[in-house]
């Protein structure tokens, strides 16, 4: 035989032999180049910095496994270990058709341009397998054809998107910030797996930081899996364990020495002597039988996280929880420890409220700095509540008032115009009118109240339209496309209600408090706590997927008024959005000498 054609011979064996026996670990470690774009340290890839990734993506490369799901914290290196390496290794050594699935188009364009081309810029084995230069080569931004494959990315909001389309790798990332459904065609990553049927050595991997627990869809897909959790062996007894935040041992007040407890036998070693032991650390499953890799991570296992930071976020988190803000705790549950957050299905009962009055013995206490109001409609009747604000959002009820009448006569309408307009003493004997009131506009009488708040606009009293679902914001900018052309504020019924039973839950007087008065012409009765504590939050189903919603506690008690009427109140202080300091008393009469001597030698000329 010729040589030439020995040769050729050569050139298509050499074609068509299979990949290399090489995981995408080593893989990564020889060929991949951190871009200055997308990383502090640019340069070689070092599985060794981040070693928990080396066998999530040896199983990723493992032809025995067809699905991976990760399950974890922030900031560890999801995206370029479990996304991008899978990429330049299929791509490289086993070129395949890949799609990389976003939560939204736009976030797709975002991670071609800032992620994906970045990385074929700069690592060399990958940098001419795709060719943007020619106007022919078929190359957009959402889609890189290489010899052998291309990868496309998409989104999970477009339905179209992810049809006709199919693939061999399916890489979905950040999934439980996919929407429920894409446009009418339901479930997006089961619409993307739909896509993969036709490969006998396909591959899906599902990537995310977890949200709420029962919401979840990295949660999910998780507890279906093999269930494996980083372990690294104790300092002291080699027992192998996962790093827990409930064995974490801090001093608030001295964070410089942070430790962790041995589950076996019980030595305290700290943050050092663990993070030593971290290159010997491996994943143990709980169930090992099962087909789907799972694997969860936490912040404590990262070696670019100091955990004083990670402490330092939860004792922030958790001051904000006892003023009733849990939403920072909710993210450090995410993030940091890369679990669900469950919610406490929040529900409040009436008499722990009623019992909480006390008497004012004022109209206004003293610590008020501003009052705002809101306003349910009924057929029969208006009811009504103004509330005060003091620092740190503490609130003090000032008035509940029912007003009965026709709401198709003038009368009634006035009544409320002279119920909004009047003034409120505090105790230092301040004179104080309300500075924004909310007016549901939801009902029977919508023009009525789209005519009555428009000449009021200077004194913002605006017309508000309910809309549930926890995904509205609390409240947006107003719109005027309604008969009238007054303001018309959409409200987020369901975060305000959260809102508010978060606040009805703090248990120490200061900021975001409740205050109620014992007075009994203040309208504060045990009917007005049965109404304000009507609702409790359940989890339900709609298209298949778990939501909460907000459900009266008793059918036969539907009487809720005083839970809406306090969120409009509460929605109008954000609307209008007051300086909530309290001056100084003796900043406030060196502002008033100051202002009467500017009067005496002006002479009289203002």
């Amino acid at each position: 035989m010729k040589k030439a054609t020995v040769d050729l011979f050569a050139r298509i064996f050499s074609v068509l032999k299979p990949p290399p026996n090489m995981t995408i670990s080593q893989w990564a470690d020889e060929y991949r180049r951190l871009s200055s774009e997308s990383s502090a340290e640019p340069g070689k890839w070092k599985t060794t910095k981040a070693p928990y990734q080396r066998e999530i993506m040896d199983a990723i490369s493992d032809i025995k496994v067809q699905k991976v799901v990760v399950m974890s914290a922030a900031q560890l290196g999801k995206t370029d270990g479990f996304i991008l390496n899978p990429i330049g290794y299929y791509m490289h050594y086993d070129p395949s058709p890949i799609m990389v699935l976003q939560p939204t188009i736009q976030m797709a364009e975002t991670f071609s341009k800032d992620r994906l081309s970045p990385m074929l810029r700069d690592t060399p084995v990958l940098k001419d397998r795709v060719n943007d230069k020619s106007r022919n080569s078929g190359n957009t931004i959402l889609q890189k054809i290489f010899p052998g494959g291309h990868v496309t990315m998409v989104g999970a909001n477009s339905a179209s998107s992810l049809a006709s389309r199919p693939i061999r790798i399916l890489l979905a990332d950040e999934i439980d910030r996919y929407p429920a459904t894409a446009g009418n065609e339901g479930d997006p990553l089961l619409l993307a797996g739909k896509r993969l049927t036709t490969f006998w050595n396909k591959k899906e991997i599902c990537v995310s930081t977890p949200t709420i627990k029962g919401l979840s869809r990295i949660e999910v897909e998780f507890e279906h899996s093999t269930q494996e959790e980083w372990c690294v062996p104790c300092p002291e007894c080699g027992e192998y364990q996962p790093l827990k935040w409930g064995r974490v041992v801090f001093d608030k007040n001295n964070l410089d020495d942070i430790s962790h407890v041995c589950e076996k036998c019980g030595v305290v070693s700290n943050e050092i002597d663990w993070k030593e032991q971290f290159q010997k650390g491996k994943f143990i499953a709980k169930y090992p039988e099962r087909k789907v890799r799972g694997f969860h991570l936490n912040a404590l296992a990262s070696l670019f996280v100091e955990w004083k930071e990670i402490v330092q976020k939860f004792l922030t988190a958790n001051e904000e929880k006892k003023k009733g803000n849990i939403e920072l705790l909710k993210v450090w549950t995410n993030t940091e420890m890369g679990q669900t957050w469950e919610e406490q299905g929040e529900q409040l009962e009436k008499d722990d409220l009623y019992k909480r009055r006390e008497k004012y013995n004022c109209e206004v206490p003293e610590e008020v700095i501003c009052l705002t109001a809101g306003v349910d409609t009924q057929d029969d009747r208006f009811e009504i509540e103004v509330v005060g604000w003091g620092e740190g959002k503490e609130s003090w009820g000032i008035k509940y008032q029912v007003i009965y009448g026709d709401l198709k006569l003038k009368g009634i309408w006035d009544e409320l115009d002279t119920f909004l307009n009047q003034t409120f003493t505090r105790a230092d004997g301040a004179k104080l009118k309300i500075i924004c009131t909310c007016i549901d506009s939801g009902g029977h009488f919508t023009n009525q109240v789209y005519k009555f708040c428009k000449p009021r606009t200077a004194r913002r009293i605006f017309a508000i339209k309910g809309k549930g679902g926890a995904e509205v914001p609390y409240y947006s900018k107003p719109s005027t496309s309604n008969r009238e052309k007054t303001p018309l504020f959409t409200i987020g019924v369901d975060t305000g209600k959260s809102l508010l039973y978060q606040r009805l839950a703090v248990k120490e007087e200061g900021p975001n408090y409740c205050h109620f008065p014992k007075e009994k012409d203040r309208g504060y009765t045990e009917e007005y706590f049965k109404g304000l504590t009507a609702e409790k939050m359940v989890m339900t189903y709609k298209r298949g997927k778990a939501q909460y919603v907000w459900k009266l506690k008793n059918s036969g008690y539907k009487r809720n008024e005083p839970l809406d009427v306090r969120n409009y109140a509460t929605v109008a202080l954000e609307i209008a959005n007051p300086v909530l300091k309290k001056q100084d008393k003796k900043e406030t009469s060196a502002v008033q000498t100051k202002k009467r001597g500017r009067r005496s030698r002006s002479g009289g000329i203002i």
